[in-house]
């Protein structure tokens, strides 16, 4: 169901560009994202389920692994065929609003086609991993008897390892988003002191980024065999905090070597409080599950709260001084900082209860 949905939503990009309607587009996100749900609440339980109970957080991490490929192949894609062929790039907002309208409709219907191709490839692929899917044969699963939904959110509800790691879910995304959405206001502060030949390109330090945040999760899935989860949690939680205030007080190009390295530190924080939170649950792992998908809801909530310290002085990055001499694109960091202080705070309570 979950990449039947992606699929639907991946190639309904091609009449939303045909149409030309916003409402059209985002249908299609949301039915796409509707399939990412999906998948995330379905196979996340059931990698923890296929082997020893002991290495289940392992198992999750080595899958989710691949996840950042994805994200930096569509970075990749995007800032090479997709930014580069855009028409509408080569105007400027004056320039544009003085073509007619047979111009303007010309470059909105090249640029549409081309925002929409990845998206229909996207959509065959998916389709093959479906087919491919539906043609294996998955080992079956031991499940509890089956519990009614009251009966599970009674059980999770007494369960406080649970409910708390939805609560550093939820600030852990906010932190990650906060990071990789805000790094290019970051390089735009920086940007503004260089001259134009020494002009920071954001996607490469976002792509450099990402690519710390694969390199840490498959680090991260070897230490685990030798390292308790929720300690070495405790460990990346601490470092990235370390970074993030690098991000906030460190000048030039190494506070932004900062902001990249904190990726380093976030890579396997997202299954790894999945793991702890979800472990030994029977059947109302089930739910449990989709309130930890839905706690990404925190990469909603926290972006909002940062964009608002950046117009603390005005439009620009530099309005105003925080102590001083922090500009508040940098003080912005903060709340990162914070949130990545939760999850060390979950970590430290897991570890107590291991004990």
């Amino acid at each position: 169901m979950g990449l039947a949905l992606y699929a639907t939503g991946a190639f309904l990009f091609y009449p939303a560009a045909a149409y030309e309607e916003f409402a059209f587009f985002l249908a299609s996100l949301y039915i796409l994202t509707f399939g990412l749900a999906f998948l995330e609440t379905t196979s996340n339980p059931f990698i923890l389920s296929m082997g020893d109970p002991e290495t289940a957080t392992q198992r999750l991490n080595l899958s989710q692994a691949f996840n950042p490929m994805g994200s930096l192949l569509g970075m990749l894609v995007a800032q090479i065929f997709v930014i580069q062929s855009l028409r509408s790039d080569d105007y400027s907002a004056e320039a544009y609003d003085a073509l007619d309208a047979l111009e303007k409709s010309a470059i909105r219907e090249n640029d549409l086609g081309i925002i929409s191709y990845p998206y229909i490839g996207l959509g065959v692929l998916v389709i093959v991993i479906l087919i491919v899917i539906v043609l294996t044969k998955f080992p079956a699963v031991k499940e509890d008897a089956r519990m009614t939904i009251r009966a599970a959110f009674s059980k999770l509800r007494q369960n406080s390892r649970y409910y708390e790691g939805v609560i550093a879910q939820a600030f852990y995304v906010g932190a990650q988003i906060m990071c990789w959405t805000f790094i290019f206001q970051y390089v735009d502060y920086l940007n503004t002191s260089r001259s134009y030949a020494d002009q920071l390109t954001a996607t490469w330090y976002n792509m450099a980024a990402m690519i710390s945040f694969l390199s840490g999760r498959w680090l991260c899935t070897w230490i685990m065999r030798y390292v308790n989860d929720a300690r070495l949690m405790l460990w990346f939680s601490i470092g990235g905090v370390c970074f993030c205030a690098g991000a906030v007080l460190l000048p030039d190009m190494l506070g932004l070597y900062s902001l990249v390295a904190i990726s380093i530190c976030m890579s396997l924080m997202f299954p790894t409080i999945y793991g702890i939170a979800l472990k030994g649950m029977g059947d109302e792992a089930k739910l449990g599950s989709a309130g930890l998908v839905m706690a990404i809801v925190g990469g909603a909530l926290m972006p909002p709260l940062q964009a608002s310290i950046l117009d603390w002085g005005g439009p620009g990055f530099s309005d105003v001084a925080i102590l001083g001499f922090i500009p508040e694109v940098k003080f912005s960091f903060v709340l990162p900082l914070l949130c990545l202080a939760v999850v060390g705070v979950y970590s430290y309570r897991s570890i107590n209860r291991a004990g």
